[in-house]
């Protein structure tokens, strides 16, 4: 909400025309990190005014108003933290590019303060972690003011192969801020809806497969899912210690490198981070408008097919492109997707199983100590925790075995080596490419509780445009390219381990020129009436 709050019909009004609100409400609540900080560094603005200005907007906007569900709670000590960081700010010469800056985190990332750490699921609502994750210690390291934790797909959408995406159990159904019988797409669907509908500036997702990636595109925002060990994992509610990673999720490009500068680096808490200080680096400084000149980016057409309009944005992205200086290779194969399924869950099936007994184990203050007492937690509150689907995705890693499993092993070895060495990288050296494209999953879907999400899939026994990195840890970058019926189309940039550099200056010289990201108009649904805040 605006400093000077506005009349509950301005605002109804304001909701119904997207230049409007984005011209208007964009004061501060839309504004990038950079424009941010210039205010406050003029004294226009404070952090303690702009965190509550994002206070009010989650009040009106997503409890109330159009009623996203986006976010599960707001830490109460926001405001304080905003008041001692202004107080420190004329004291501070260096500061971080968040500094200041409201941040939302998703709720599978362990707070060390009043707030809990839950992955959705009501099992988990005992205490609040006892110590941060080592991204929010960075975070808070870097002056931001940890704003609340979002909402999400229940346990990452490890749980059911026929969840709703944005589901659960603690935090209900999150809705697509562009239309809102629309899906915002999992897991990290509250981070992606709360950034888009301008509730925060910046937030932080994780993926496993997809999900920075799915809600950053459904929601027309950008996401970053970087190399796996460039972030910290530590204090992070697991999936897989062989893909998931922590991520920036923003409106543009700037502010999501400018996030990824504060969270990457090494952490003796993650092994996986060893050789992150070796290549974490101000990511703000490959910003450049000109970055698709000269770059060999190479389509994947295996990877479209599956939405008609998700192609046409795609074709509509290349001829803009080449017309600023890219060098398209199309199509380029991207050899063994059609392999990759099948392995990928064994090892997530076996990975999750350990992983997550890990986890529990730092956390002594809950009463469920292993995924066998998950389980039996969700069959005791079935009513509340299974109204609409059920846990056989838990039920099948229970039964998995140990990770010295012969099984285990050589599906490891076999993803990676088809994803990364034999996948990506054998495709990326062939054409000599700097990067590789593929379309976004297409216009969101709508949101069905009873049959679960309804991804369209072009070749069935292809994944999703984020299924090659994720397996093979490798970086992506999706930035909005279009809209089709009001409804946000993004595309996918992905590319060898440590090329975050590239990849964001190829997708800030697209973004500068595309120029393709609007406010949402918070509709009812495709074609209908915009719901406005609520007083």
């Amino acid at each position: 909400m605006l400093r000077r709050p506005l009349s509950y019909a301005v605002l109804a009004l304001l909701l119904a025309s997207p230049s409007l609100w984005a011209a208007d409400a964009a004061d501060n609540s839309y504004a990038s990190v950079a424009t941010l900080q210039q205010r406050m560094d003029k004294g226009t603005l404070s952090s303690r005014a702009l965190a509550q200005e994002f206070l009010e907007r989650i009040r009106h906007i997503d409890q109330a108003g159009p009623s996203l569900a986006a976010v599960l709670e707001t830490n109460p000590d926001a405001l304080s933290i905003a008041g001692k960081l202004d107080d420190q700010r004329k004291h501070t010469r260096k500061r971080s590019p968040l500094y200041g800056i409201p941040v939302l985190v998703k709720d599978n990332i362990d707070t060390g303060d009043r707030m809990l750490t839950t992955a959705g699921s009501l099992a988990m609502m005992d205490a609040p972690a006892s110590r941060d994750a080592s991204l929010v210690e960075r975070l808070r390291k870097g002056g931001a003011v940890i704003l609340g934790k979002t909402n999400l797909s229940e346990w990452a959408n490890i749980r059911s192969s026929h969840a709703s995406s944005g589901w659960s159990g603690r935090g209900g159904q999150t809705r697509n801020p562009y239309a809102l019988d629309r899906n915002p797409c999992g897991s990290s669907a509250g981070s992606g809806a709360a950034v888009a509908a301008g509730l925060v500036t910046v937030a932080i997702g994780t993926e496993t497969d997809g999900s920075i990636i799915c809600p950053a595109a459904a929601n027309g925002i950008v996401g970053i899912k970087p190399t796996l060990g460039l972030v910290s994992r530590s204090g992070i509610v697991p999936i897989s210690h062989s893909q998931d990673t922590a991520g920036p999720m923003a409106r543009s490009v700037a502010d999501a490198a400018a996030v990824l500068t504060v969270i990457a680096g090494s952490d003796p808490r993650d092994a996986a981070t060893v050789d992150a200080d070796r290549h974490a680096t101000d990511y703000t400084r490959f910003l450049n408008a000109n970055g698709l000149h000269g770059k060999r980016i190479g389509v994947v057409r295996q990877l479209g097919g599956a939405e008609p309009n998700a192609d046409r944005i795609l074709d509509e992205s290349i001829a803009l492109m080449k017309a600023h200086g890219a060098i398209i290779v199309d199509p380029v194969e991207l050899p063994h997707l059609k392999e990759l399924g099948d392995v990928e869950m064994t090892v997530l099936m076996y990975e999750f199983k350990h992983d997550i007994n890990t986890y529990l184990a730092t956390r002594p203050e809950l009463k469920v100590k292993t995924l066998a007492d998950l389980i039996a937690f969700n069959q005791r509150e079935s009513a509340r925790e299974m109204p609409w689907f059920g846990q056989e995705l838990f039920e099948q890693a229970q039964a998995k075995g140990a990770l010295s499993d012969e099984a285990y092993t050589t599906a490891l070895a076999k993803a990676k080596q088809l994803s990364g060495p034999d996948g990506i990288d054998a495709a990326m050296k062939a054409h000599h490419l700097d990067a590789l494209l593929a379309p976004s999953w297409g216009p969101t879907f709508v949101t069905d509780p009873v049959l679960g999400d309804h991804v369209v899939s072009g070749d069935p026994t292809v994944g999703g445009p984020s299924q090659p990195a994720a397996m093979a840890g490798y970086p992506s970058i999706t930035v909005p390219a279009g809209f089709a019926h009001d409804l946000p189309v993004g595309i996918v940039f992905f590319g060898s381990r440590w090329s975050e550099p590239t990849l964001i200056s190829i997708a800030y010289g697209f973004e500068q020129h595309a120029r393709a990201w609007r406010a949402p108009a918070f509709l009812d649904k495709v074609g209908g009436k915009a719901i406005p805040p609520a007083p």
